[in-house]
């Protein structure tokens, strides 16, 4: 078994955006609006929007995916609530995993905390297998330090 050193350190919360129906770019920035204005919250960093092909069942489109780094003082569960209600509020449905969606927001990372709940397992388990999923967050983590350039989505 290989050992790899975890990208989830320090107390940034590191949450994945993504859509594939409808309005990808408005889905995603009223995402960032909406974390952004949560309490006790600010964005610190965020990823280049990316397309890339679905993951789930064939007949989907390609999905647009940001990563956003933040700091929280918003607890795990309750910040998870607060993602599936943004969801909601973008016309998100769950009716088949890994299924096209309006929106979908993962906790990618809550700091170094290591969480094994029934609706939260962070690091997120899929983390090791999103290629697109690392390098987003690697983009994020090395802007925290830097301050946001014109245009940068």
């Amino acid at each position: 078994m290989t050992e790899r050193t975890s990208p989830c350190v320090g107390d940034t919360v590191y949450v994945a955006l993504g859509s594939n129906l409808g309005d990808r770019d408005a889905h995603l920035a009223a995402a960032r609006t909406a974390l952004a204005e949560l309490p006790g919250t600010k964005i610190i960093a965020m990823s280049d929007v990316e397309e890339t092909a679905p993951l789930g069942p064939a007949g989907q489109g390609p999905y647009l995916n940001q990563m956003v780094a933040m700091q929280t003082s918003i607890d795990p569960l309750t910040l998870l609530d607060h993602l599936h209600a943004i969801e909601r509020s973008r016309g998100r449905e769950r009716r088949e995993r890994w299924g096209a969606r309006t929106l979908d927001l993962d906790i990618v990372c809550y700091g170094a905390r290591q969480i094994a709940e029934s609706r939260l397992a962070v690091p997120h388990p899929e983390l090791a297998h999103r290629e697109f999923w690392r390098r987003e967050l690697a983009q994020a983590a090395a802007r925290i330090a830097q301050p946001p350039t014109a245009g940068q989505s």
